[in-house]
């Protein structure tokens, strides 16, 4: 039952039912287990431009939070960190997006774990850059070549085996009037082959022609992301020995999203944070 439902059952407030409901979560799940942590993903979920920016750290193993706090970057996990300390965890490996903020955080506050950089938020990265150049020639482009671009964005974004074949046509004729566009594509496709190289040396080697392919192919917008690899070289690679990634960090926002529906907001912050300490353990829909 909602708590709305509960109290009317009751004949309680709603303050009162969700105050008891807090109680029990607070028994339950307020205070952390940090001891038995090994992997880690971090990672930030909007809420809403009241509610903003909240960041989140998930224990990899278990597939549970243990860590919720307002705000972005690194200074929203200085709490986290001393409770990290007085757990006296040893932390192996933390997987996180190219943010430089949690970077810098993960290097001081725990510098013998690995860091992996996340492979969605890469693809990702390679697909937006992709888009904007499939936007720029659709401004430039004339005649038929602006008629062959535009309408083909999703076509683009999907791995190439996930097309329908009915719809390659339409995708190859793109490609086939636009060189720049080809090449962008050639690019993002061929990227998604790094994490499926038989052993970290040739994993690495591959990165590295990536790098020098996506500078030399004159195609402006995948240079900076040719630039960004390079910087985060190391952390892509670490994926070799420790194959994670913050993918369970997105199914969780999907929870956190359907809570917060039905919940109606953050009207006390602890009981949002408490209930999403127990997203693990629900075995029901989510109501609040």
């Amino acid at each position: 039952m909602t708590v709305s439902d509960l109290a009317a059952v009751t004949g309680l407030g709603w303050d009162t039912v969700k105050n008891i409901v807090k109680a029990k979560l607070e028994k339950d799940f307020g205070h952390p287990r940090l001891k038995e942590l090994k992997r880690l993903s971090i990672d930030e979920i909007y809420l809403g431009r009241r509610q903003k920016f909240f960041t989140l750290v998930i224990d990899l193993d278990r597939g549970r939070l243990v860590w919720g706090a307002r705000g972005r970057g690194g200074d929203c996990l200085k709490k986290f960190w001393r409770a990290l300390r007085l757990s006296k965890a040893r932390i192996e490996a933390v997987a996180m997006d190219l943010s430089p903020a949690y970077w810098s955080a993960v290097l001081e506050h725990l510098p013998d774990a690995a860091i992996v950089f996340d492979r969605f938020h890469i693809t990702k990265l390679v697909n937006e850059k992709l888009d904007d150049l499939r936007r720029a020639m659709v401004r430039e482009a004339t005649g038929l070549m602006k008629q062959t671009v535009k309408g083909v964005r999703y076509l683009l974004l999907m791995r190439r085996e996930n097309v329908d074949a009915p719809k390659l046509p339409r995708l190859q004729e793109a490609l086939k009037h636009n060189e720049p566009l080809n090449l962008g594509y050639l690019l993002k496709e061929a990227l998604g082959l790094l994490w499926e190289q038989p052993t970290y040396a040739r994993m690495k080697s591959f990165l590295h022609e990536w790098c020098a392919w996506a500078m030399e192919s004159g195609v402006r917008q995948m240079q900076p992301v040719a630039k960004s690899l390079k910087l985060h070289a190391s952390g892509i690679l670490s994926w070799w020995k420790h194959r994670i990634n913050n993918g369970r960090m997105e199914g969780i926002n999907n929870k956190i999203k359907t809570l917060l529906r039905q919940t109606y907001g953050l009207r006390d912050e602890r009981y949002f944070v408490l209930r999403l300490y127990g997203l693990h353990n629900s075995r029901r829909e989510l109501l609040g």
